[in-house]
């Protein structure tokens, strides 16, 4: 009943000055409408991002990722232009499950997933729940692939649920919490800098209460209890990509998913934060290329 107060991101409004839109789509699979932008030739890689963010974190990697590449790159459930699921949760599980379709539907299945915070989650449980297909290669972006710990575990997904109890929250925030002061400090919180164009695009989004809904579902949703005791089975190539001024998830957590998973290799990069891509977007995607080769080789 409260759909009507969150109208989807306006595509129409936005088309113009959205990054890559040359190259969106919209697919509806089960109950799912997807916004995916799709570009290149080659092995298909694809690009998931983190929770809050959509296509244009990826804005500066896609085209130099196609040149070899066919590149996949879907706003999340829930996310800018992809509409939250209206029968499922925003679960990990159910977001995996969706993606899967997603790739069906378009006759695809990944050489390579790159995900960054959140969406390197959603990348291992998809490849965990899609056990006979070829085996990709995963790399995550300053991953969450293990829970937070100490007060952020029991603090977070609480608050998550009370403003998501709350049907109007979403829309509250969207008008009171979206500022470009506040979008900054909030920016800045993650230890990264961004451009003001960069910044721009999180400020439309956290203007948007459907988009801002769709955060809080998935934060309400997630466990990631189950996908750390589930990492060992993951037995293909894995890379982690650190800035190491990220302060959204701790240093530690990368040791402990490394020796979870003992065919990791991990780099950190120094002066960057957790949205380490969108600051050094060339520098990654070369990176993402060569981990590509080597593991091919």
């Amino acid at each position: 009943m409260w759909d009507s107060f969150y109208p989807p991101f306006d595509w129409q409004a936005n088309q113009a000055t959205w990054p890559n839109a040359q190259h969106s789509r919209f697919i509806q699979t089960h109950g799912q409408t997807w916004h995916v932008q799709i570009v290149g030739n080659g092995p298909t890689l694809l690009l998931l991002h983190g929770t809050g963010a959509s296509t244009h974190s990826f804005r500066d990697l896609l085209l130099p990722l196609s040149e070899k590449h066919t590149v996949v790159c879907p706003d999340l459930t829930g996310h800018a232009f992809t509409r939250i699921h209206p029968r499922q949760s925003s679960s990990l599980p159910h977001i995996a499950e969706n993606l899967g379709r997603l790739l069906a539907h378009l006759h695809l299945w990944p050489q390579a997933i790159v995900g960054h915070s959140a969406g390197a989650a959603i990348g291992a449980q998809l490849m965990l729940q899609q056990p006979t297909q070829p085996v990709p290669v995963l790399i995550g972006l300053n991953p969450a692939w293990l829970p937070l710990h100490g007060i952020a575990n029991w603090l977070f997904p609480p608050a998550a649920k009370m403003l998501a109890f709350n049907p109007l929250s979403a829309r509250l925030f969207a008008r009171y919490g979206s500022g470009p002061r506040m979008v900054q400090a909030l920016l800045q919180s993650t230890g990264s800098k961004l451009s003001d164009s960069g910044t721009g695009y999180y400020q439309k989004l956290l203007q948007c209460p459907a988009h801002v809904r769709g955060v809080l579902a998935m934060m309400t949703a997630w466990r990631l209890q189950e996908l750390a005791l589930s990492l060992p089975r993951l037995k293909g190539p894995v890379f982690l990509h650190l800035g190491a001024n990220d302060r959204t998830i701790p240093a530690l957590q990368a040791e402990q998913a490394c020796a979870l998973m003992p065919q990791a290799i991990k780099l950190s990069f120094a002066g960057l934060g957790h949205l380490a891509h969108e600051e050094a977007p060339l520098r990654t995607a070369q990176q993402i290329l060569e981990w590509i080769q080597q593991a091919r080789s």
